[in-house]
This record gives C-alpha cells, sequence and structure tokens, in this order.
C-alpha cells in the first residue's frame, strides 16, 4: 500500500492539476509534509497521538531538553530537521515506578523547591590568573543549554560533549550551574561560569568559559580544556579556572583579591517533582543514579515519508489531502476553489476528531469510588459486597 502516492493523486484531482510539469510531486509532498507537522497536531490532539516518553537520568544532572527528531531528507532533498519528537508532556510522572509532582509553573515548583544558590569564598588572588578551587559540599548542579540552543548551533549530541569549546551556542540559550568571579587590577569585575558543555574525556567535567552579550558572545577561557584546565568537576566540587578577559587573554588577579564561587546545591536522590517548561524538562532532587522517568505524551507526527510508519493513518488519508490542498489553493490565491472545498475539508477534520473521541468516551469518569480495589467482604446471608 503506497499510501503517499495515493494521497498525491487525490491532492491532484482536488486542485485540478493532473500533469507532474504544472505541480510536481516533490513540492505536493512538501505540502503534505507541512500540514502534517505543522498543522495537524495544533488543529487537534489525537488520541492516536497519545504515547508515553521514557528516558534514563544522569547522575547529578536535573536539566534534560525535549528530543528532536533526526534530520530527515523527503523527495527533492528537502531536509526536515529541528522539531520536536513530542508536542509535550503531562500528567502522571513515574519515576522508577514512582509517582512524582508534575508541574508546568516555574512559580508552583520553585515555591516547593527553590532554586537556592550558595557562594563562599574560595580563594584570593596571587598576582596570577589561574587557580584551582574547592568546593566544601561535594556534588555540584551542572549548567544545561537548552533545546533552542542546540538547534541553534546545529549540534547532533545533547547535551553538547566535546574537546573544544563550542561558540556558536547563543549565550542567551545557556542556564549557568556555577559562576566564579573575581577583580582584575582596576576594579573591574571578572566572570567564568559553566557552558552546559562537557569534556568528552570525561562527562563529568563542565567546560568554563567567560559569558559574553547577546547573541553570541561566549568565548573560551585561555589555556584549552582538559581534566586539570578550565573545568569543573561536578562529582567532587573541583575548579580549574583561567581568568580571561574579553579578548581571550589571561587576566592576572592582585594578590588577596577575593575569589567567589555561586552554585546550586541539592542533596541528590530520588527525584520526587518535575517541571515541565520552555521544552526542558527540570528534576529535583538532583538524581544520585541513573532513573527511569516515564510520563504520558502526545507525540509530534513525523515527516510522512516511511510507509511503514504512514499505514497505521490511513484512515486520515482524505484528510491528509485536503489538507494539503487547501494549503495549495490558498497559495495560488484560488478563492472560489478554496471556499468550495472548505467544509469538505471541515467535515474530513471532524470525522478524524470523532474517530479520537470514541476510545477517549470508552474511558470511565474517574471518581472517588473509581479506583476502590479494597477487599471482597462475603455476608453469609447477603453474599458477597
Amino acid at each position: 500500500m503506497n499510501l503517499l502516492s495515493d494521497i498525491v493523486n487525490y491532492v491532484r484531482r482536488i486542485v485540478k492539476t493532473p500533469s507532474n510539469a504544472q505541480l510536481s510531486d516533490n513540492l505536493i509532498i512538501d505540502y503534505i509534509n507541512r500540514f502534517w507537522i505543522m498543522d495537524i497536531d495544533a488543529r487537534m490532539q489525537l488520541f492516536d497521538f497519545k504515547t508515553s516518553y521514557t528516558f534514563q537520568t544522569v547522575p547529578g544532572r536535573i536539566y534534560y531538553n525535549m528530543p528532536l527528531y533526526q534530520v530527515q531528507v523527503q523527495p527533492g532533498a528537502q531536509n526536515i530537521a529541528s522539531y520536536p519528537v513530542y508536542q509535550g508532556f503531562m500528567a502522571p510522572c513515574y519515576i522508577n515506578g514512582v509517582k512524582a509532582a508534575f508541574y508546568t509553573l516555574p512559580e508552583s515548583f520553585n515555591n516547593l523547591w527553590p532554586p537556592y544558590t550558595q557562594q563562599q569564598q574560595l580563594g584570593t588572588g596571587d598576582g596570577g590568573s589561574t587557580y584551582t578551587l574547592n568546593v566544601g559540599f561535594g556534588q555540584l548542579v551542572p549548567g544545561h543549554v537548552n533545546m533552542a540552543g542546540i538547534i541553534a548551533a546545529n549540534l547532533t549530541q545533547d547535551p553538547p560533549v566535546t574537546g573544544t569549546f563550542i561558540t556558536g551556542i547563543p549565550t542567551a540559550q545557556v542556564t549557568y550551574g556555577v559562576t566564579i568571579t573575581t577583580q582584575d587590577a582596576t576594579g573591574a569585575l571578572i566572570t567564568a561560569t559553566d557552558s552546559g558543555q562537557f569534556l568528552s574525556a570525561n562527562q563529568n567535567y563542565g567546560l568554563l568559559m567567560r559569558p559574553g552579550q547577546n547573541p553570541s558572545g561566549d568565548i573560551a577561557l585561555s589555556g584549552g580544556y582538559s581534566i586539570t584546565q578550565n573545568t569543573v568537576n561536578y562529582q567532587t566540587g573541583q575548579i580549574n579556572v583561567t581568568f580571561t578577559d574579553s579578548t581571550g587573554t589571561p587576566v592576572n588577579i592582585p594578590p588577596q583579591t577575593p575569589i567567589y564561587v555561586s552554585c546550586y546545591y541539592f542533596q541528590p536522590g530520588l527525584p520526587r517533582a518535575m517541571l515541565f517548561y520552555n521544552n526542558t524538562i527540570t528534576l529535583k532532587n538532583p538524581p544520585d543514579k541513573s532513573y527511569t522517568v516515564q510520563m504520558a505524551a502526545y507525540l509530534t507526527p513525523a515527516a510522512f515519508l516511511s510507509m511503514g510508519d504512514a499505514v497505521p493513518f490511513a484512515y486520515m488519508s482524505e484528510y491528509i489531502a485536503r489538507g494539503a490542498a487547501r494549503k495549495i489553493l490558498s497559495d495560488t490565491g484560488d478563492v472560489e476553489q478554496f471556499a468550495f472545498y472548505e467544509p469538505l475539508f471541515k467535515e474530513q477534520e471532524m470525522l478524524v476528531w470523532k474517530r479520537s473521541q470514541r476510545q477517549n468516551t470508552a474511558t470511565r469518569t474517574p471518581t472517588i469510588f473509581s479506583e476502590y480495589q479494597g477487599p471482597v467482604i462475603y455476608n453469609s446471608t447477603q453474599g458477597a459486597t
């Protein structure tokens, strides 16, 4: 069954362009994918797209981006990339089978799990630019590059793992976990932070940077990156840093000048709450080991290329064809045909939506008694109760 070919043919009948010379198959497929990917999930959330999302936590990390589809190539060599696998997440959420609180508002989440920052003086200047500092209370929360930053930098790995500092990540898309501050001989503030990038030689180490101005002003610190240079060990709290100015030149810190470190610290363990906001999942407390996280999700339709994936949605073929044809008629300015076919498009949309609603109406509305699983008590005169 070549479902895509059938839909292309049906689109041609609606827009009345039987010749490939007038309207190519590749262009029609582009319209089909744009309707399938961009419109359907926004117009209605179907039961068929409801699924679950499962991932494994990384010890110590609290931030996890919504996953993205891999780059797909449709006919005509057009790339489809950088859009999320899921429309969004919702309760219930389970972590190793234990139900966790689920939030979508940062205010509510932070009221119970405040992002408390601890700051302490961990050293003083000695006239040089390179220092080793130790945070006394151990495991630290790493920085984070959100999904927008991953897309903008055209990265293939999330989170970024590298041996050299990646400068293409937008400054505004980085959340700092560790910040080191001091002053130079003129009294100017000198700052180094972690970058949300991790060292390829050992992913327990985060790369430090000098934060800059938007859009992409963050710069690498002088001296390069290794386990012993310009990294923070999130497991032990050891920091190796070379203070650097905006030109990438090392900055000497005057003797007796305080060096401060600010960082997030929580006692690691089984996470008990989750925040989903800005396409990022935040867990509290930080996991002390790898846990399995599972939650309800709505799937974002993938590109309509793989016939094996498309067949389960064959009942939507006329709806998809009419939706793609609707876009073509709109773009070509054929107002008369658009108006004629609009009621038929709406009819198909209602039929698709009704199929989804049948699945929902088959479920009993929950009450305080509907999930009661208490013991059966047998009464000798009345029977089981």
